[in-house]
């Protein structure tokens, strides 16, 4: 299970769409200004070593070095004292609670997006994501007020073989009732072992309720797809290849790779490459996927705290080289999309076509602490082969297209349309952006 909404071309939320989690930021308190010892009344926070490794776009996990918070940080413990003995609600002066707001509250002090604290269940979860596999049921939620609703099914999971269909509403777990309940919370409870059974009762949109007993199975979650796809006019489009990555996952580069090589079996030279509601994903996917159109060359620069820089280059000989590229982003293209289309825009390679991108050119490092939380920390910028900075700024198109809520209600996907006309020569790109 997964809470990345269903999308297909024609049919994205505006604004920022998640995708497959990459890290959910906990809810802040805004409480205090430190973190001492309520993390651990007998442990204070020194050197670790982190216990996972991952190459995740901007999230490399390394060790903790950190003592240095002296009797500043007592404060927080005096705090804690004087409200554990007087406040009058002594119901809500709960350890967990408070240590975890105290966290937020140092990490929101910052006023850095990227900077988060999550929970182990929730880092593992994000993990599993991010690997493009994981033991589940193989449905994408998302939550509709207080419902957790079935946004989609993968094709042959085992909720498609249940019978779960998109906007069922789950309205019990194994006999628990998820009133009250989070997406991340339902999501962990959902997913499970391959091999095991979950009975979910859920609420079709006849209202017709049912009993399902679902068998978990791995389900390996595709993050590039090939769509027919439409022109203007709703004629079929033959003459033009399409691929839509979702995310860059450790299998995005081995999934594009056979619909590059059918594209050239097809005699096609031109590829419209869909990043609407691409969150980013690992780096090393992301500079793969990227040179498979680059024939080698610079990919993205990465700028730390003292200013050193660590470059990124893609392999040359590339399948897709030789294709005329467009490039369709928007507000939910983040991270790794928004480097992918940084590079080929700056090479010289692709036409970009869409709304403004995110702004997400930040490095994180995920610091494994000493209960299995994590904090991720902002350690460094990415720049563009151009040197433009990402960070704050996005990717502006070459060929701004932002549809209109007749556009979303009539289902009609103006950007791509443009760069279908864009490829055709039946628009030149100041005629599109004009």
């Amino acid at each position: 299970m997964s809470q990345s909404p269903a999308s297909v071309p024609g049919q994205r939320s505006r604004g920022l769409i998640v995708g497959l989690m990459l890290v959910v930021v906990a809810a802040a308190f805004a409480v205090g200004v430190g973190v001492t010892g309520l993390l651990e009344d007998d442990d204070p926070i020194g050197s670790r070593t982190v216990r996972t490794s991952t190459d995740t776009m901007g999230a490399r996990v390394s060790t903790v070095v950190t003592d240095t918070r002296g009797s500043r940080f007592d404060l927080l413990d005096e705090v804690y004292d004087i409200l554990n003995r007087e406040f009058v609600e002594p119901s809500q002066v709960d350890l967990e609670r408070l240590r975890i707001a105290a966290i937020d509250g140092i990490v929101e002090a910052l006023n850095d997006p990227h900077s988060v604290y999550i929970d182990e269940e929730t880092f593992r979860l994000s993990s599993e994501s991010i690997s493009g596999a994981f033991d589940g049921i193989g449905a994408t939620v998302q939550q509709d007020g207080s419902e957790i609703v079935i946004s989609g099914t993968f094709r042959g999971s085992p909720a498609e073989a249940a019978g779960m269909r998109s906007g069922d509403v789950i309205l019990f777990v194994d006999g628990e009732s998820t009133d009250g309940w989070t997406l991340q919370f339902a999501v962990s409870v959902i997913r499970g072992e391959r091999g095991t059974p979950v009975e979910i009762t859920v609420r079709h949109q006849n209202d017709a309720e049912e009993v399902l007993t679902v068998i978990r199975d791995r389900i390996i979650v595709p993050s590039v797809q090939s769509f027919q796809i439409a022109d203007r006019a709703g004629n079929p489009v033959t003459d033009i290849a399409f691929v839509l990555i979702s995310q860059f996952t450790a299998r995005t580069r081995s999934e594009l790779a056979p619909l590059l090589e059918a594209t050239a079996n097809a005699g096609l030279s031109q590829i419209i490459i869909d990043l609407r509601g691409n969150p980013g994903g690992l780096l090393t996917a992301t500079v793969d996927t990227t040179g498979e159109f680059l024939d080698g060359g610079l990919v993205l620069t990465e700028v730390d705290r003292e200013g050193e820089i660590r470059e990124f280059f893609a392999e040359s000989g590339g399948g897709g080289t030789n294709l005329e590229v467009v490039l369709l982003v928007d507000g939910g293209s983040a991270s790794g999309s928004e480097v992918m289309a940084a590079a080929l825009r700056d090479h010289g390679r692709a036409v970009v076509i869409g709304e403004q991108t995110l702004g997400k050119g930040t490095v994180n490092i995920p610091r494994m602490l000493s209960d299995g939380s994590v904090l991720y920390v902002s350690v460094a910028r990415w720049l563009s082969p151009g040197g433009d900075l990402i960070e704050g700024v996005g990717v502006i198109p070459d060929i701004i297209i932002a549809p209109t809520d007749e556009d979303f209600e009539q289902r009609r996907d103006v950007a791509l349309h443009a760069a279908i006309d864009l490829l055709r020569g039946q628009q030149s790109a100041a005629a599109v952006g004009g």
